[in-house]
């Protein structure tokens, strides 16, 4: 699979409000199906089951089943990559067009005639 098709996959699976929910809920500690499912009360346990399954996909949730309980861990990884490869490098050229608005207005000549 070429990283375009995981970048798809993620871009994807974040695209839904509710699973970026459940990615939320999954940052502080693993939680099994059965917790998430009490935490969104307003889904039924198959529409659950559906939006762990894209995350699944997209590999932003690690499933380790112990018994009869299936736990999802939040895997960040693909989220970083997204954002070296798309957010990083524009982020960093915002702050330096920012730094030098800053010191271009806080230079006492600024707007000044010479």
């Amino acid at each position: 699979m070429s990283s375009g098709d995981k970048s798809d996959r993620v871009f994807k699976a974040l695209s839904a409000a509710t699973r970026r929910d459940i990615l939320d809920a999954l940052k502080d500690k693993p939680q099994t199906t059965g917790e998430l499912c009490a935490r969104f009360p307003a889904l039924d346990r198959c529409t659950v089951m559906q939006h762990l399954k894209v995350l699944e996909g997209a590999d932003l949730v690690i499933v380790k089943r112990e018994g009869r309980e299936r736990w999802n861990h939040l895997n960040p990884l693909p989220i970083k990559h997204i954002y070296d490869r798309w957010i990083g490098a524009y982020a960093g050229r915002a702050v330096e067009m920012l730094d030098r608005l800053k010191t271009d207005l806080e230079e006492p000549s600024f707007g000044r005639p010479e």
